[in-house]
């Protein structure tokens, strides 16, 4: 951007915050995740999809509770959205700001502007599909909107932190997965060149095997795949600037629509990387195994902790078992329902005693949740 004057406001001292900011935004951008990644938010929808409607309180329905955007909030639940929750409100010090990150630094978070009412998963533009804060930080929202002139759009630097979210899973699962023999040289080769990805770089690959003959290393498929992945980072890290810098316009006026690697050879070649992960790994018999547990568990921890926090601060008092699970939730996150639904009548707390309920299983690592799980059930 400096070097090419695209921008006669950004300065060096710019670059440096941009930097910082990015950096942060990559270290925490997916803190939000419940255990389990992605599955596990699927397995969080699911559930609230299919009981939610069938659960009651006081003879009337819970979802007769809730308005369609915070019902649309546990029905299409986002780690996105859990994140800034978690770093705005949940991580308490000492009042409901979180960690006191700046405008910049959440915005650069929000991948996905929108409510859930407003995302659409088919939307040509990336930013629309899928929704990035729940309705209990809307008016942050907009105040981080309106103190960075966003507006509904996403940050520039959104388009970066997402650019380096892919690439860096887009090679490493490929090497967690040769690691764990879920293919070999020439099958991942060959799938390349089905894939239609640009021959300059399965020639760097072929010419990565030859030098490791040539060299006598010990496995002459993993130094070619090894030192392939390095070279395709680069490629693709490269790829990402450029398409930075060739749409950096439309980027800054909130006008681009797609990632930054788009319609390219690039582009191809990423697209190949997952596609090879998703076929031979992520749908692999230990892959499912590894779902059809985390499921059990995620449904069993809803079952308990949903009706435990629908009696939580409630006119009568909870029962023996709900109040039991019920002290499983953080004092953190209690005091953070106080501040939220205080003052509001008994229907108004309703959306925010099952934020409890997300909150306290998103804030638990996979081992955390397995081990709590084999816990309660007396598995050992």
């Amino acid at each position: 951007v400096i070097e090419q004057r695209l921008d006669p406001a950004f300065s060096l001292e710019t670059r440096n915050s941009v930097s910082e900011v990015i950096e942060c935004a990559g270290l925490i951008h997916d803190i939000g995740n419940p255990p389990f990644g992605h599955f596990g938010e699927e397995a969080i929808r699911e559930w609230f999809r299919r009981k939610l409607p069938q659960m009651t309180v006081r003879g009337k329905k819970v979802t007769d509770y809730l308005s369609p955007a915070q019902l649309g909030d546990f029905y299409h639940f986002e780690g996105n959205a859990q994140g800034l929750r978690l770093v705005s409100r949940l991580h308490f010090l000492s009042d409901g700001h979180g960690m006191d990150l700046t405008y910049a630094l959440l915005s650069a978070m929000i991948k996905y502007p929108n409510s859930s009412l407003e995302a659409d998963p088919s939307s040509s533009d990336v930013k629309m599909r899928k929704m990035g804060y729940f309705q209990s930080e809307e008016e942050l929202f907009r105040d981080i909107e309106n103190e960075t002139g966003l507006l509904g759009a996403r940050s520039p630097l959104t388009f970066i932190l997402e650019a380096a979210d892919d690439i860096a899973y887009g090679t490493a699962d490929i090497e967690d997965a040769f690691k764990k023999d879920f293919f070999d040289y020439g099958t991942f080769l060959e799938e390349l060149k089905l894939r239609h990805t640009a021959p300059c770089y399965t020639k760097i690959l072929t010419e990565l095997y030859d030098e490791g003959r040539s060299r006598h290393v010990k496995n002459p498929q993993e130094f070619a795949l090894m030192n392939w992945l390095v070279k395709m980072q680069d490629s693709l890290l490269k790829a990402a600037a450029q398409g930075f810098i060739s749409h950096y316009k439309a980027i800054m006026d909130g006008n681009f629509e797609h990632e930054l690697i788009f319609d390219s050879q690039a582009e191809v070649l990423l697209r190949s990387l997952k596609g090879i992960a998703f076929d031979y790994a992520f749908t692999s018999m230990s892959i499912y195994k590894t779902e059809i547990a985390a499921n059990s568990i995620i449904t069993y921890l809803l079952d308990k902790l949903v009706p435990a926090a629908l009696e939580f601060d409630g006119e009568k008092a909870p029962g023996l078992m709900e109040e039991k699970f019920l002290s499983l939730i953080s004092e953190n996150y209690r005091q953070v329902y106080e501040w939220a639904a205080s003052g509001k009548p008994e229907s108004g707390k309703m959306y925010y005693r099952l934020l409890l309920a997300t909150d306290t299983i998103s804030g638990m690592t996979d081992s955390y949740a397995r081990d709590l799980y084999t816990d309660l059930n007396g598995i050992t």
